[in-house]
């Protein structure tokens, strides 16, 4: 016991521990980058939650980055008893990092390009870097993720298949009241960053400074 005292007090832990949160501020930025610059400004979702929050926009002119954040946390919510603290803290923190991300870029900052492919592409690409970042420390990029593994849990089903409903229907939706070639944008984003997202987690750059994520059911 006191063995373990000393090292969660010891230098190592803590310089894990900084390093880890840097990563997370890191990684949620550049998702927040990706989405201000290049996918929002042409109603791109990058997934269910980022559909809600264009929706939102559309029908209601909630600021997205607002509405981003609060799809997010609702579906967070929604499956907190399945969820270690650290992971739904962690969880949290990206998401609100991330929002006020998207804000600060969408204020200050415009795509250096005008056609919307290579916003597309660039945005794609980017979104991936800072998902990989945020699966490497354990914490995962949205709200939605949780609500599926939730889902998954409750039914004994595929977390995969009820992740893939999810963004699916949601994005459905977001094309029915906005535009239907939306779900074509939104295909090819998911496709780009998921190969991103693929090659750069599996990639081995050193010693691993993540931290096991504790799943519980509430009792």
């Amino acid at each position: 016991m006191k063995r373990n005292r000393e090292y969660i007090f010891s230098g190592l832990f803590l310089r894990r521990l900084l390093m880890r949160s840097i990563f997370i501020f890191a990684g949620s930025v550049i998702q927040g980058f990706a989405m201000g610059v290049f996918l929002f400004p042409h109603s791109i979702p990058s997934g269910g939650g980022a559909g809600i929050a264009v929706l939102l926009n559309y029908l209601f002119h909630i600021p997205i980055s607002i509405g981003l954040w609060l799809s997010n946390f609702v579906f967070l919510i929604s499956s907190v008893h399945y969820l270690g603290k650290v992971s739904a803290i962690g969880t949290i923190i990206t998401i609100t990092i991330t929002s006020v991300s998207v804000n600060v870029f969408d204020v200050y900052l415009t795509s250096p390009f005008t056609n919307l492919w290579i916003d597309l592409l660039m945005g794609s690409m980017v979104l991936g870097c800072g998902v990989s970042i945020l699966l490497r420390q354990g914490v995962s990029n949205g709200g939605i993720g949780f609500a599926a593994l939730a889902i998954a849990k409750y039914k004994n089903v595929d977390p995969a298949k009820v992740l893939f409903w999810l963004n699916g229907g949601i994005i459905i939706i977001a094309a029915y009241v906005i535009d239907w070639f939306i779900i074509i944008q939104a295909i090819i984003c998911q496709g780009i960053s998921t190969r991103i997202v693929s090659r750069l987690y599996n990639t081995s750059f050193g010693e691993n400074q993540t931290f096991t994520i504790a799943w519980r059911k509430k009792k």
